[in-house]
């Protein structure tokens, strides 16, 4: 005996196809086709297209009788999603389909997902702790005053939070110049993530980043801040800062002595017809 195909039939097969379409269209590469016979359906879903570091992978099978009378049959793939995590997103989508029962709900479940990851994704980066921040001995010459500051970091995340607490401090926010420089190493690639700044002291930075990389020191941040006092220190003013990160380095226990950090001493040459402070 042939199965009986009713109109209801109809409505929601054509539905599932101009939906499936829509979809296939909005999300392009991240839209699979499993089986389309048996209406089975996937989608990477990630928190940030450009870096997805969190991805799930959305499986869907449509019934005969979705939407009208039946949701879509789903299951999520994520190896992070556990527990009561996993709970909370799948009452998520239930209450999605129950408010709006009878209608296509693929894209509000997609997006759902997506909301979802990013939060998390947020959390994960303000779960991270503010290093310990240490601050060195200041050099003075000429009223001019340099101080070094250390911070262990592994993340460009803990980078920004030394500099957002350093910068709480008056004093240090209304220095001249804040310069710094670091260095993690990423064992999974072998190479490491480095950075520096000027903050207005021209070629600062990159001094200072070379200095960390001669003395080989990593998961470490220094910032040198100045406070200008008027006289022109010309390229002494690159030996105090280097002098500054040597000395909290080695303080700190980044590097074996004071003697093996002289060892990376730069010199400088003034440049000729240009007055520098």
């Amino acid at each position: 005996m042939a199965d009986i195909i009713t109109p209801g039939d109809d409505e929601d097969l054509q539905t599932q196809i101009e939906e499936v379409e829509a979809l296939s269209s909005i999300y392009g590469d991240e839209w699979c086709v499993i089986d389309e016979a048996s209406r089975i359906f996937c989608i990477k879903i990630s928190a940030d297209l450009e870096e997805p570091k969190l991805t799930a992978c959305l499986q869907i099978i449509l019934p005969p009788d979705y939407p009208s009378a039946a949701p879509p049959i789903y299951q999520i793939n994520a190896v992070w999603l556990r527990g009561p995590e996993r709970a909370k997103l799948a009452n998520s989508l239930e209450d999605i389909y129950v408010e709006h029962a009878g209608e296509s709900i693929l894209y509000l479940w997609v997006e759902k997902v997506r909301d979802f990851l990013v939060e998390k994704s947020q959390n994960s980066e303000t779960d991270e702790e503010l290093p310990p921040i240490k601050h060195g001995n200041p050099i003075t010459d000429r009223r001019s005053t340099f101080q070094p500051h250390l911070a262990p970091v592994v993340t460009p995340r803990q980078v920004k939070m030394v500099l957002e607490k350093l910068y709480e401090n008056k004093k240090i926010a209304s220095a001249t110049h804040n310069i710094y420089a670091y260095r993690i190493y990423c064992e999974d690639k072998h190479s490491f993530l480095q950075d520096c700044e000027d903050d207005g002291e021209t070629a600062a930075g990159g001094r200072l980043l070379h200095l960390l990389q001669i003395l080989d020191v990593r998961n470490v941040m220094v910032v040198v801040s100045r406070w200008f006092g008027g006289i022109l220190l010309g390229p002494d003013r690159f030996k105090h800062i280097n002098n500054c990160a040597r000395n909290i380095l080695v303080e700190e226990g980044y590097t074996a002595s004071t003697d093996e950090a002289n060892k990376s001493g730069l010199k400088t040459k003034r440049p000729k017809g240009k007055k520098t402070k």
